[in-house]
């Protein structure tokens, strides 16, 4: 990883743990963010996963547009960094734990390469 990646890196995870951080406390059944990039082609490759507990609480929190709470805060805090992406309603997704242990057998690191 090049002098640069790392600062984005850095950049990306303090972000997002802010993010997590607000999340946990006003968004009912989010457990945890995580993201995804290939730093040969930033910002074009990043994808940032926003992780509920069942599929029944991101259902509901679909419904009180909590999805787009999610973004638009990710947004608000990648934009503090100077972290440039574009529209991230196409670089944001959902997923739940119950998926997870239902399709990939609990294991995040292979269900994450689905994303």
């Amino acid at each position: 990883m090049r002098k640069s990646d790392k600062k984005i890196e850095n950049s990306l995870r303090e972000s997002l743990t802010h993010v997590c951080e607000l999340a946990l406390e006003h968004v009912e059944g989010f457990e945890w963010i995580t993201h995804l990039v290939n730093y040969d082609k930033f910002p074009q490759s990043l994808r940032i996963v926003c992780v509920f507990n069942t599929d029944a609480e991101l259902a509901a929190a679909i419904t009180n547009k909590q999805d787009e709470y999610l973004i638009g805060l990710i947004g608000q805090e990648l934009a503090k960094v100077a972290i440039k992406v574009g529209d991230l309603t196409n670089k944001v997704s959902f997923d739940t734990e119950e998926k997870c242990s239902s399709q990939a057998e609990g294991k995040w690191e292979l269900r994450l390469k689905r994303h």
